[in-house]
């Protein structure tokens, strides 16, 4: 319950759409959803916004108006990934070509999140990349789209159990030349397989789980 992802939606009025505290991702529908402003105060829906979402989904929407969406998990890999000394994704996988330099990682956030400073801080701190390993926490990542984050995390987190996996054999890893990055360029947000990758889940979810439409 403790992880959070939010979307700024259409319109006027700068608005985001949030999971409520307190429910499990696989509770969670459509219409449990709820909407918020960037003052914290629930708009629409029913439930309640949990602080440390409040913190850092707010700041970074208000600050980086271009992240529309914002994914704030612990997923395995990535969350032990954190806890390390330097918690880095080496260039080891063809994986983290796509990655390329969108990864910065966050060594000051000691603290739990519980102001606007702090929100700010991770918010400037990210500045213009995509994934950002937090210290001893876990993982925040933002996109234009839904599908951009989403794509962003499932690679992000893959690769680190790639690489987690490889390095419990006690073998060194086998780096790829620096090189490569430059060939898999590309503008952030204009990825179509992140498209086709998230329609390839909802097509997953749509057949086992159907309700999370309603």
């Amino acid at each position: 319950i403790g992880n959070h992802n939010s979307l700024m939606l259409p319109g006027d009025r700068p608005l985001f759409l949030i999971n409520p505290r307190g429910r499990l991702f696989q509770e969670l529908t459509a219409s449990s959803l709820i909407v918020c402003d960037l003052d914290g105060r629930v708009v629409r829906g029913e439930g309640e916004l949990r602080k440390v979402a409040f913190h850092i989904h707010a700041r970074i929407h208000l600050r980086r108006p271009e992240a529309a969406c914002v994914m704030h998990v612990h997923p395995q890999y990535l969350t032990a990934l954190s806890l390390l000394e330097k918690p880095e994704l080496a260039l080891a996988h063809h994986n983290n070509l796509l990655l390329n330099d969108r990864i910065v990682v966050d060594l000051a956030g000691d603290e739990p999140v519980g102001d606007h400073d702090e929100g700010d801080r991770i918010a400037d701190l990210m500045g213009g990349k995509s994934i950002m390993v937090m210290a001893g926490h876990g993982v925040t990542v933002v996109g234009p789209t839904v599908a951009d984050a989403f794509d962003e995390l499932y690679i992000a987190e893959r690769t680190c159990m790639y690489q987690t996996t490889a390095l419990s054999t006690g073998r060194p890893l086998r780096r790829l030349p620096d090189r490569l990055r430059r060939n898999h360029l590309g503008a952030w947000g204009d990825r179509m397989d992140a498209r086709l990758h998230l329609d390839a889940w909802r097509r997953v979810l749509d057949r086992d789980e159907p309700d999370y439409a309603t």
